[in-house]
């Protein structure tokens, strides 16, 4: 079958139960607005938000957020923050040792669009996605931009295609 005939089987697999998860030293539920704008957007697409969470961008706190809600309800599991550089940037370390399978192009297409945006600042960005215990994860940058670029450009068009994937 073809892309567009897969999606069009996955178009009855109906709303995608998704959870969010923050991972950011300093945000609150009141001051997270990336969080707040994965959201919107998937709910604003006719999906379902079925796990909240704001971590410290500490190794054992994204795992267990990781763990929880891969082996909860929620099909794909959407992280943003810790993908960058710098010391306490550590959520893509974490993510990519646990992932089974990996989709590499997710990062790739993330730093191609975002390079028309920010230009080379898109190089420090380690945004990743795979599959970890029948869950579609995404890893993107915690900045309310990147975040909806992430969801908008990529995740959304292809969200129902990726949960019926898992399930076939």
């Amino acid at each position: 079958m073809s892309a567009e005939e897969h999606r069009q089987q996955a178009s009855g697999e109906g709303r995608v139960p998704i959870a969010i998860v923050t991972v950011s030293d300093t945000r609150t539920e009141e001051t997270d607005t990336s969080g707040q704008t994965i959201r919107t957007l998937v709910e604003g697409a006719g999906h379902r938000v079925v796990g909240y969470r704001i971590v410290k961008d500490e190794p054992d706190q994204v795992a267990q957020a990781l763990d929880d809600f891969a082996a909860g309800p929620a099909r794909l599991v959407i992280f943003n923050g810790g993908t960058g550089i710098s010391q306490r940037d550590r959520t893509y370390d974490v993510i990519s040792r646990k992932l089974e399978k990996t989709l590499p192009g997710f990062g790739e297409l993330f730093r191609m669009l975002s390079y028309e945006e920010v230009g080379a600042a898109a190089m420090l960005s380690r945004a990743t996605a795979g599959v970890y215990r029948n869950a579609v994860i995404f890893s993107t940058p915690g900045s309310t931009n990147a975040v909806r670029l992430a969801v908008e450009k990529l995740i959304l068009p292809e969200m129902q295609h990726l949960a019926w994937e898992l399930i076939r």
